[in-house]
């Protein structure tokens, strides 16, 4: 499958006039999860700390993501903490090159919190651990 949209990096210094056009895809993304607060994906875009993704159609903005690079005690690790859009099958192969810049950032591994239907997409990843919770 090749992708029909092209992906775009946002350098920090335009990632505040780019926020409005994006922010609530993201937000949408993050509150259908509760894997994070939206107040901390804006922080870290706003702030510089996170990386923020477009994936265009012509001029058409179908998707956005936000990475972070983490480092856990063995590894830098590239964290996918938010992903909304429509028309995934147009930009889900462009994932490969937030790979391939996660890797040249020295990267050894990308991560994707989200809903359990990502198993079914992201071919190339692993369930590595689970979350389970219990409502009180």
């Amino acid at each position: 499958m090749s992708a029909s949209a092209s992906l775009h990096c946002i350098p920090p210094q335009l990632a505040r006039e780019i926020w409005p056009q994006v922010r609530e895809k993201l937000y949408a993304a993050v509150r259908r999860t509760d894997l994070s607060h939206t107040v901390d994906i804006a922080r870290d875009v706003l702030h510089g700390d996170g990386v923020l993704w477009l994936a265009c159609d012509g001029q058409e903005i179908e998707a956005a993501a936000v990475t972070l690079l983490t480092r856990t005690d063995r590894h830098l690790v590239c964290l996918i903490t938010a992903l909304g859009g429509s028309n995934m099958e147009s930009w889900l192969p462009l994932l490969s090159e937030v790979e391939d810049w996660a890797r040249s950032e020295g990267a050894a591994l990308v991560r994707v919190m989200g809903r359990p239907g990502w198993v079914r997409v992201l071919k190339n990843y692993h369930v590595s651990n689970v979350v389970l919770e219990r409502a009180l």
